[in-house]
């Protein structure tokens, strides 16, 4: 039980470091780390890595709420959108086969990593894009400094929620791979304020959806907790270190170690052995 234990939370450590140094990353992978690393379902491991990604992501969102940039407003907004979603999927969830669900969370995966390896390549060959011209729905009042609510920004938030909320209680991920490539498409905000944001967002459903699975009395309290504290201390060490480590070249060995887990995970649920 103690091994046991200590494994949650090294493997919890390691979703919290990745956490911090990519923003959203940390959530897709703490599913395929609980399946290969303590044998869990896909179910079961769904709402531990919810609870734990939320913790986690609530620590960086309250860092970044006292450090002015995370617009709570809009993170109120797409978590609320989000917590009604969540438990849609997890209904779904548990009226899924295992072996079905664990090959539409490969494929999710698959698709984030690939996206945040191309994302990763062209930084690294042509460096930051730059601001694009044309008109986004979510942009900021440059006398108040907080968003323009339009019905289009609304709308765009909306979707936002709705798709980061059914994810979010169909396959244990926190959504940050939706809500970061979401709010940098649709708004102006700075990167940072975008991550911190989207880590608001993240601690909201995903604690929302981890205490639905709770009140279900599906949540492995055993696992979950140690893995939770893991992630925990894992960002906040994650933090420290970020700003040196953090970038397109991180980014692109993790899109590729996520790429792996998600032909590893494919391939047990089809009976092969990589």
């Amino acid at each position: 039980m103690i091994e046991h234990n200590l494994s949650g939370v090294m493997l919890g450590t390691v979703i919290g470091a990745i956490l911090a140094l990519t923003g959203a990353g940390g959530g897709i992978l703490a599913v395929p780390l609980l399946v290969f690393g303590l044998g869990l379902s896909i179910v079961q491991a769904a709402p531990v890595g919810l609870l734990a990604v939320g913790l986690a992501a609530a620590v960086g969102a309250l860092l970044g709420l006292r450090q002015g940039i995370v617009r709570y407003r809009a993170a109120t907004f797409v978590s609320a959108i989000g917590m009604v979603a969540a438990p849609v999927g997890l209904y779904i969830a548990h009226r899924v086969p295992n072996q079905p669900l664990a090959l539409v969370f490969s494929a999710v995966l698959l698709y984030a990593s690939g996206r945040m390896l191309r994302k990763a390549v062209r930084e690294i060959r042509h460096g930051q894009p730059l601001a694009r011209a044309e008109s986004r729905p979510c942009v900021l009042n440059p006398l108040q400094g907080r968003l323009r609510w339009t019905l289009p920004c609304a709308r765009a938030l909306a979707i936002t929620g709705l798709l980061s909320g059914l994810l979010s209680g169909l396959l244990g991920v926190g959504g940050g791979f939706v809500i970061i490539p979401a709010l940098t498409r649709y708004t102006n905000l700075e990167m940072k304020s975008v991550v911190a944001t989207s880590l608001a967002v993240i601690a909201l459903v995903s604690v929302g959806s981890a205490t639905t699975a709770a009140l279900a009395g599906v949540m492995q309290w055993e696992v979950a907790i140690p893995f939770a504290l893991g992630a925990v201390v894992g960002l906040t060490v994650g933090r420290q270190v970020a700003q040196r480590l953090a970038g397109p070249r991180l980014q692109q060995a993790f899109s590729v170690v996520g790429m792996l887990a998600a032909l590893l995970l494919a391939s047990t649920a089809l009976g092969f052995r990589l």
